[in-house]
Order: structure tokens, then sequence, then C-alpha cells
């Protein structure tokens, strides 16, 4: 039998022959590659150990090897030399030129013309709309300066959302708004940006329903929200209406309030809107106790000194607030808040009993303060003190001051406690030694004092307040000697009861525009001298305040005062009354209106003359003072134009006549703790050795 032929086998299955060919040369006839065998057997021999450190590489020089010709197989090219330019070190940071290459684009930057542009409202002003759209403009805003006229588009696109915003605000609901820029003559870079307002129709409210429960009087809530059908939907008013409900209800018993999100149902058709809006009225709600958590200040027997409500009263968060306001005036809480707790427990009248959680955090206790001024007469006086508020819980403070000056030089320690058994009543008791040496008298004097107040304060500033204590003093004076025509030093003791009653209605402590006010001052007292002499020192005074308009004020003052029981030679001259000065009538020294030494007690110079301004005041027993003045404000600044009249008198009644008038005018700079006051006034009817001109430099008005 035949067998079948063979043929060779192709494809990509077919077994592959291996061929021997010689090494063959590149297409470009350059030396022939390395035949593998060739290029195995030239690698060196590796290690199984992978740790193993890197063989140094043969050195083509080493003994036994032979340096590939260059051009073989497996031969390195030599190296070619290093341009020098390279070799050179790198140039400093600092001398390297870093300003950039100057583009296409910079270059016509620079060619552009400067944009300048003006913008043209219309359609806002019969709605009463442009001045407010000025004012948040971002074009006004851009004060008519742009980059390029893209950045003006920008924003008088963004002035067409304000537009319709605000037309929406008063109830334009259908208002559209569009802007056009225009060139503005032949020059360049001058844009006219023009925004048209079309308001369209005023939409007024429709219906209006607010969702609550039941309140006590009925119909609460709704009588709070004063919104009416046919007014305007203005966002403002529906805003106001909507806060004054949020503000009222606390105050009527419902400290939990809360108002949902409104909703207005606009029909395009009868232009009105429909209002809803959803209120959570919460518990009606009577006060509880109070509960006091935190880094304790005060313990809640003290707490309790502090509220103007009693337990079982109808809930009115102003007495809440009042509360955390008292408490914020000791000065001595870092943090304080008062918050509203419900208890679930039924109060009368079907309230729920709510009571007060009190937060407290300390504060600071110790501060240091000063004060300085300088008066004609008086010269320069500072004073400076230093108070730990609460060295004696609770508010048992202690207040160390000291006193330097020309003429008057002293020191005191005085404890404090402020509301002591009652909110707002204060005790005090101290001790002072003071030198004072004035052209009245000079006085070397120690006092002991006890005090009972009370004040007003900046938190709740009260029509009547009240003041009585009682005072030791001991004290060394120069006192001129009428029947020995010349001046001795006297020491005198002292026991007074001094009490105070004031009756205010103005509107303000520090800076009062409106109201007025009528203070007494009794004070019996009793002076040691050789022999007990009891006396009364007495004073009364009244103020008012009359708003001419926002910016004027006129102010007037009446004051009189007497000494009653003593002749004025037996009281100390620290005792008696003087005029004269920055609190009484400007225009004359310190204490320098009243009776003088006599001419005979002077001592001719040199050349045999007497000058009358060496005379001392001797004081009296009897004062009057009147004062009037016109305080313009404007901004934190005041100019204040005044005329001020008084004398003091030896008798025990002050009289009309004689009176010594001053004029000047006051500047004043208004801070938050007071007005900073400089007078400048000038006697009217001057006496013989008065001067010209007296300036006032202190804190507070003149009255």
């Amino acid at each position: 039998m035949a067998q079948p032929g063979t043929a060779p086998a192709r494809g990509p299955d077919a077994p592959r022959e291996e061929v021997k060919r010689a090494p063959t040369a590149d297409p470009d006839g350059n030396t022939p590659i390395v035949p593998d065998a060739a290029f195995d057997a030239a690698l060196p021999s590796l290690s199984d150990d992978i740790n193993a450190p890197l063989e140094p590489l043969p050195s083509s020089e080493s003994p036994g090897t032979q340096a590939p010709v260059a051009g073989s197989p497996g031969s390195i090219p030599p190296a070619t030399s290093v341009d020098p330019e390279l070799a050179q070190p790198l140039q400093p940071l600092a001398t390297t030129n870093t300003v950039p290459l100057q583009t296409a684009e910079d270059v016509a930057e620079t060619d552009r013309p400067e944009i300048r542009y003006e913008l043209a409202v219309r359609g806002l002003e019969e709605i009463g709309l442009e001045d407010e759209f000025k004012s948040l403009s971002a074009l006004e805003d851009g004060d008519g300066k742009a980059t390029n006229a893209t950045q003006v588009n920008a924003r008088a696109k963004e002035d067409e959302q304000l537009a319709v915003r605000l037309m929406k605000s008063l109830g334009y609901y259908d208002g559209v708004a569009s802007s056009v820029i225009e060139t503005v003559g032949t020059e360049p870079g001058r844009l006219r940006a023009v925004l048209t307002a079309t308001p369209g129709q005023l939409y007024k409210l429709g219906a209006i329903n607010v969702v609550a429960d039941p309140t006590n009087p009925p119909n609460l809530v709704r009588e709070q929200l004063p919104l009416r059908t046919g007014d305007p939907i203005e966002a403002a008013r529906v805003q106001g209406a909507e806060a004054n409900l949020a503000l009222v209800l606390p105050q009527r018993g419902y400290p939990f309030v809360k108002l949902g999100d409104r909703d207005i149902l606009l029909d395009d058709q009868t232009l009105s809107g429909d209002y809803t809006l959803p209120v959570e009225t919460g518990p009606r709600a009577s006060f509880g106790v109070l509960r006091t958590e935190g880094d304790a200040v005060f313990d809640l027997d003290h707490l309790s000194v502090f509220p103007r409500f009693k337990q079982g009263e109808l809930y009115d968060t102003r007495k809440r607030d009042d509360l955390r306001e008292a408490l914020v005036a000791t000065g001595l809480f870092d943090t304080i808040g008062v918050e509203p707790v419900r208890t679930g427990q039924p109060g009368p009248d079907g309230t729920e009993q709510v009571d007060l959680l009190v937060r407290q955090t300390k504060g600071p206790w110790r501060s240091l303060a000063g004060s300085g001024g300088y008066g004609t007469g008086e010269g320069i006086k500072v004073e400076g003190s230093w108070t730990h508020r609460n060295l004696f819980p609770p508010e048992g403070a202690l207040i160390l001051t000291a006193i330097g000056g020309t003429q008057q030089q002293g020191a005191s320690a005085t404890f404090r406690r402020q509301n002591a058994g009652k909110r707002d009543r204060s005790f005090s008791a101290g001790v002072s030694a003071n030198h004072a040496n004035y052209d009245a008298f000079d006085a070397f004097t120690g006092t002991a004092f006890v005090r009972w107040a009370y004040d007003s304060t900046p938190i709740w500033q009260k029509r009547f307040t009240y003041a009585y204590g009682a005072e030791l003093t001991g004290t060394n004076e120069r006192v001129f000697d009428f029947a020995r025509n010349e001046a001795v030093r006297r020491t005198y003791g002292i026991a007074a009861l001094p009490a105070q009653a004031v009756w205010d209605t103005s509107d303000d402590l520090l800076n009062p525009t409106r109201g007025y006010r009528l203070k007494l001052n009794v004070s019996p007292e009793t002076s040691v001298q050789g022999s007990v002499r009891p006396y009364a020192r007495t004073m009364i005074e009244g103020t008012v305040y009359y708003p001419v308009n926002d910016k004027l004020v006129i102010a007037g003052r009446a004051r009189a005062g007497s000494i009653f029981g003593i002749d004025r030679d037996d009281l100390a001259p620290s005792r008696r009354y003087y005029g004269g000065g920055g609190g009484s009538v400007r225009g004359y020294g310190f204490q320098r209106l009243g009776p003088f030494e006599p001419l005979s007690s002077l001592v001719p110079n040199e050349d045999g003359e007497i000058d009358i301004g060496d005379l001392r005041p001797v004081g009296g027993r009897s004062l009057n003072e009147f004062a009037i003045e016109a305080r313009y404000r404007f901004g934190n600044f005041g100019i204040v134009p005044f005329i001020d009249a008084g004398n003091a008198y030896e008798s025990t009644f002050p009289k009309g006549s004689d009176l010594r008038f001053g004029a000047g005018i006051g500047g004043r700079f208004y801070t938050n703790f007071g007005p900073l006051r400089v007078d400048i006034a000038t006697p009217l009817n001057p006496r013989e050795g008065d001067g010209r001109v007296a300036l006032y430099v202190s804190i507070g008005q003149a009255f």
C-alpha cells in the first residue's frame, strides 16, 4: 500500500527548527549585532542572596581584562567634553531678574482707555426706592470707575436683581428691571449705565389667617399682629408685625412662643395675597423659683435679692431681662444667662409654673480705675483706685483710693456691700486721711464714716433715692482770727449725721436731655473746739433739662444753702460754704466767691504796695447759685455756651444782691462713660484781684 506523501507544516502551530545564523549587519551596514550567546556570556554572575550588597562594576583597566574596542560589541562611547557654561556656579537669587516677559496682551492692556461711567435710574423714584437702591447699588459702590466694559455690565446685571428684590419688598411682585450700557459722546472709555425698572401693579394683603391655640385673653395673638386687609404687602411691615408678636406675647405670659413660616398666596387676578402664619404659643406661664448652675458667684439666697417679681406672678420677659441686667451690673460675672424652664407644675389662674435658670460664670473681680482734672484755683488733681469687688462675699468690696495733686493729697480705704439685703441698697464704711491746701483753708483731716444708700444705677434709674449715715471727723486747719487779725491753726472735732433725698425725672444719669431733679441735703452736726456747738448744714438744689430739638438742650440750675445755729467763725473753715469754680460760678477761682480776710491782714511788698489778689476767702454760712447752658451736640462733639451767677454770704440766709456773674463757652466730647468737659469762662463783674480767664477740665456735665 502506498504511503501518503508528506509536506512541510506551515502556519503558526508548525514546529520551529533551531537555525544557526551567522551574525548579520544592521540595514545601515554598521557593526554586527552581538549574538545572544555572547551577550549572555558577558553578563556577570548574580548572587542568590537578595540582601547581598551590589557588586562593583569591573574596571576597564583591571588586570586580566581587555578594554573593549570602540565600535565593538559592548563598547561604551567616550564621554563628550563638558560645556564651560554649565560648569559655572549658579547665579545668586538676589541678582536674578524676576520681571516677567511682556506679552502681546499686556501691550494691548496698556493701550486700553480707562473706563468711566455714570448711572441713570428710571422707574424707582416714583415708588420711593431710588435712594435705597443707590445705597445698595453695585454700580454706585464702584464710584463710576471700572477696569473694562465687562465689569460695568456685570455690575448692571447685579443691580437688576437688586431692583427686583426692592420692588418685591414693597409689594410689586410683577416688577421687572433691565439695564443698558451706552457710550457717551466720542470720548473713549466713557459709558452710561441706564437701569429701567417697571414696578407693575401693587399687591395688597387679602385674608389674614393666624393658626394658633386659644389664648387668655382671647384673640391675643391676632391683636398683637398689626396687619390689616388692604395694606400693601411690604416686607418691612410684615416682618415688623411678626416681630411685635414675638416681643409682646412673652410679656403677656407666653415665654415659649414660636412663630412658624409665613405663607402668602398671591392672586394675580385680584392683585392680593392671602397671609397665613402658624404660631405655637406654648403654655401660659407664671413665675416659679430660681435655679442656678455653673461656676457659682451667688448662692440662691443672694440671688433672691435681685428679682422684681414674686412667685406666682404672670410671666413677663421684661422682668426676666431686668434680673439679668441687674446681675450683669454687679461686674462679677464673665457670662450670665437667665432662661425660663418648664416644670409641668400648675400655677395660679390655669398657668404653668416656669422656673428661671441662672447660669453663672465667674469673671475678674479686681479692677484699677483712674481719673484726672484741672481747674483754675484747684490745680491738677489725679485720683486712682484699686477695687476687689467680692473680697467679702457676697458683693463685699474693698476699695483703696489715693489722690495726688498740686493742692490736695490723700488716701482712703472703704468697705462697700452692694445689694445689701435689698436690691440697689448699699452699705459702706471707711476711713480717710486728706490734706487740702486751698486759698480758703489749709486742712489736715481724718474721717471715719458709715453710710446706707438706695441709689439709681445705669440699669434702673429711680425716681426717688436716698442716703443717710454718720461721720466722725478730726481736722487741724488754718483759720483767720479776726480778733487777732492773723491766721492761726485750730483743731476741730466734728460729729455729723448727713442725709440726702433726691427726686429725679431726668432721662439719663450722666448726660440728661429732658426732665428735672430736686435734691435736698441736711446734716445735723456738732463741732467741738473748746466747747460743743450744735448746728445744721442744709442745701437744696434743682435742675431742669428742656430739649429744643434733637441737637439742642437748654439746661438750668438753682442752688441755695444755709447753716443754722452757729457763728461763722466758730465753724471749721472746711465746713463753710464757698462759691466759684467749675461746679459753681465759672469764671471765678475755686472757692473765691464770698467774704475775704480784711485788707489789714495783708503785708505790703518792698514797694509798699498791697496785692488784693493775695487776700484769702474765709467762707460763709449761706450760698446761692444759678446757671443756664445751651448744650448743642453734633455727633460725638458738642458746644456749650453758658452764664453762671452766685455768691457766698456771711449771713445765715443767702441774699439776692451782690451776685457775681460769669460767662463762657465749653466743648464736649461724648464717650460711653460720659462727656469729657472743657470750659473756658471769664467774670462779667469782676472784683479787684479776680483773674480774667478760668479753665476747667473734667468728666461729666457741669450739672
